[in-house]
This record gives C-alpha cells, sequence and structure tokens, in this order.
C-alpha cells in the first residue's frame, strides 16, 4: 500500500507526498567496473557517549566499519577520513587515524574472504595549530607526519588540500615545493586533492591564485614534474568544464577522479577524447557515492558491460538529489549523506560529529526526501517513511 505523508514545501505550507515506493537496482554478482570509483564514507556518531557533540569526536566504530563493508560488497572503494567523514568539521586528525586503521584492518579481513576492498585515506595538515603556522616549512611538516602515519599502517595516500597552506602560501612556487617534497617521499603512487572553496572557504586561492585556469596550470606542472608518483587527482570544483580541460592535458596515465557532484554522471561516462584513456574519462571519488551506493554500483556495472543507455538511466535520476544535498553552503552537504544512511536503515539514529545534524532545514530534509523516492533510493520505505515522520514530528508536524 503506498504510503502519503505531509511534507513542507518551500513555500512554507505543508503538502501530501505519496511515495513510489521502488528499491535502488543491485548490480549483477560479480561485476567488475572499468572505472575505479571511491565512495568518500562518512562516520557513525555515538549519540551515548559522554561528551560535548560540539568538542568532541565519539565514533559508533562498529556500525561506521558496518558501513565500509556495505560499500565493498557493492564494488565500490572507499576514501577514508575526508571531508565527507566530517574532518576539518568535527574529526580530528587522532580520531581520523584510528578511524583509518580501522579500516585498513576490515579491507584486510574483506579481502581474506574473498571480496576486494580499495581503501585510499586523507592525509593533510588538519592536526597542526593553524595560528601557529608561520611557514611553508611548517606545513611540510605537518604533512610529513601524517604521512609517516598513515604508510606505517600500510595506507595509500589522498594528499588533502592543506588550509595552512592556503594561508601561508605567498605564491604558486610555495605550493610546487610543498608537492615536490610531499610526492618525492611517498612509498606509493597517491591521489591528489583540489577541493574548491564552494566546500571549504579556507582554500579560496588554492595553487596560488584566485584563477582557476592559473591554478590547473600550477597544479599539472607539479604532476608532469612526478608523473610515476600521481596515480589521479580529484578535482571538486562543480565545474565540468575545467574538469574536463584538466583531464586532457594530464599525464600520461594519470587518472582524473571526478569530484563533481553535480555532474558526475557525464563525466564519469566520459567524451573519447584522444587515444589515451584517461583523458577522455573520470574515474570517481565522490562523497555522493554514499548516499546513492547501489545506483551508482549497478550504473558502474552497466557501463562496464557496455550499456551505456542504462548507465545514464541508473545514475541520471540521482543528479538532481546530488545537486540538492550539494546545494550551497556546500560544506553542509555532509548532513544530507548521513540522513540518507539513516533512512535507509544503515544506523540508528540521525546524530553528528560536531552537532552538524543542525546545519540543514526541514525543508531541506523534506526535499531530499521526495528526491531520494523519486529516484528509488529509499531501500526500505516504511522504515524511511516511518523516520521521516519521526523528524517531522521533532518539528511540530503531524504527518
Amino acid at each position: 500500500m503506498p504510503h502519503t505523508l505531509l511534507l513542507p514545501t518551500a513555500q512554507g505550507t505543508l503538502a501530501p507526498y505519496t511515495l513510489r515506493g521502488n528499491t535502488p537496482a543491485r548490480p549483477a554478482p560479480g561485476v567488475a567496473f572499468n572505472r575505479i570509483a571511491y565512495s568518500a564514507a562518512h562516520v557513525v556518531a555515538d549519540p551515548l557517549a559522554t561528551v560535548d557533540p560540539w568538542l568532541t569526536a565519539a565514533i559508533d566504530w562498529d556500525t561506521t566499519i558496518a558501513y565500509r563493508r556495505h560499500l565493498w560488497s557493492l564494488g565500490l572503494g572507499v576514501a577514508e577520513a575526508m571531508d565527507t567523514a566530517q574532518r576539518g568539521m568535527g574529526l580530528d586528525w587522532p580520531t581520523s587515524l584510528e578511524l583509518i586503521r580501522r579500516s585498513l584492518d576490515a579491507a584486510k579481513d574483506f579481502t581474506a574472504q574473498g571480496g576486494t576492498a580499495l581503501v585510499a585515506s586523507g592525509c593533510g595538515t588538519d592536526h597542526l595549530d593553524i595560528d601557529a603556522v608561520k611557514t611553508v616549512d611548517d606545513v611540510i611538516r605537518g604533512y610529513e607526519e601524517q604521512m609517516e602515519a598513515i604508510e606505517k599502517l600500510g595506507g595509500k595516500l589522498i594528499v588533502m588540500a592543506s588550509r595552512a597552506l592556503a594561508r601561508v602560501a605567498k605564491s604558486p612556487a610555495d605550493y610546487e615545493r610543498v608537492y615536490d617534497r610531499v610526492l618525492s617521499q611517498a612509498k606509493q603512487p597517491v591521489v591528489l586533492h583540489w577541493l574548491g572553496d564552494m566546500f571549504d572557504p579556507a582554500l579560496a586561492g588554492y595553487w596560488g591564485t584566485k584563477d582557476v585556469d592559473a591554478a590547473m596550470d600550477t597544479a599539472l606542472g607539479i604532476i608532469a614534474a612526478h608523473p610515476a608518483k600521481v596515480d589521479g587527482i580529484k578535482i571538486s570544483l562543480l565545474d565540468k568544464e575545467k574538469e574536463i580541460a584538466m583531464r586532457r592535458r594530464l599525464a600520461p596515465g594519470v587518472r582524473m577522479y571526478t569530484g563533481d557532484d553535480f555532474n558526475y554522471a557525464e563525466l564519469i561516462a566520459g567524451d573519447g577524447f584522444g587515444s589515451e584513456l584517461f583523458h577522455g574519462q573520470s574515474d570517481a571519488l565522490l562523497g555522493i557515492f554514499d548516499a546513492i551506493a547501489p545506483a551508482a554500483s549497478a550504473a558502474l556495472g552497466a557501463l562496464a558491460a557496455g550499456n551505456t543507455e542504462r548507465f545514464h538511466a541508473l545514475l541520471g535520476p540521482t543528479v538532481p538529489l546530488s545537486r540538492h544535498i550539494f546545494q550551497a553552503p556546500t560544506r553542509f552537504y555532509k548532513t544530507g549523506v548521513v540522513f540518507m544512511a539513516w533512512l535507509n536503515g544503515h544506523q540508528s539514529h540521525f546524530s553528528m560529529v560536531g552537532g552538524q545534524q543542525s546545519t540543514r532545514s526541514i525543508t531541506h530534509f523534506a526535499e531530499l526526501f521526495r528526491l531520494a523516492d523519486a529516484a528509488d533510493l529509499l531501500e526500505q520505505p516504511d522504515l524511511a517513511t516511518h523516520r521521516m515522520k519521526t523528524l517531522l514530528a521533532l518539528h511540530g508536524i503531524d504527518a
């Protein structure tokens, strides 16, 4: 029987909404992808911990790791301890390192049971007191400390954009110096990470300039100087034309990992440009894949099977949802990701590290619910409806 409930609208009224109630498509068992696809994964807070949730990160480790096993079971890799995990917005470095350790241990266990479990882990400078960082050498030291800790665990690095570097760098040459040191020391090829200021205002002017084309030149020059040490670069600029322009200029063998949560479907499908494989398509390192994991997996399976029409039919309807979750202020998108995990029964509560569940309005959640249903992403419609009604009741709405 269809579920109908009253949902708030952008006009400040209540309107009935009847669910489609279609559950997500699932990939065929054993399908291998022809793209590398990392999902940046969220963390599950421990709501029973006796801490101040705005100040101290308390993690439900069992549920957090169980969600990573869920992602691996769908063929997706895990980009660990990234901004989707609230890195820099409630998740501190000691807790991030523990998360990385537990994720790598779980990946080994998953692999030992016959599965495949890709993990790449965020390496940054967020443990530094940013007010005490005065020089580029301080930034280099910060990167080296996290690199050593992650590589000691056997982890592959995602070299995250650094707020400290954005603050103290005087020119593109300072970025070149830092990344030259980092890449020269990396034990295995890394994924570079270019996060636009819509995701983090403290990263404005990254690569030494606010001119995106000039910044791209600097990043490409760094990659060209160290092609054997760079697996790829993830860019999150929410500008598909910039991403396409950059991927066409990458050194041979270096991947473009799309971080464009607005245009990922067409960027992953690719345009077939050039003879160098990676210049005409994007792989993926996306926060939205956490929220749409079954659809993403099924779509990537269809793409690998040569069924591009099915790929777009599955992934296309998720794009309006993603654009809603990542709407400005974009940095609050993590709230929508965790809300989806709660609706779909992957955690028992809707509370977040840093109290971040409060960053979006009830009208935002109502529209998210509609869009998730429209994209066939509610895994258990009965449960999702019950939980949506619970949230509405907390806001004084009898649905």
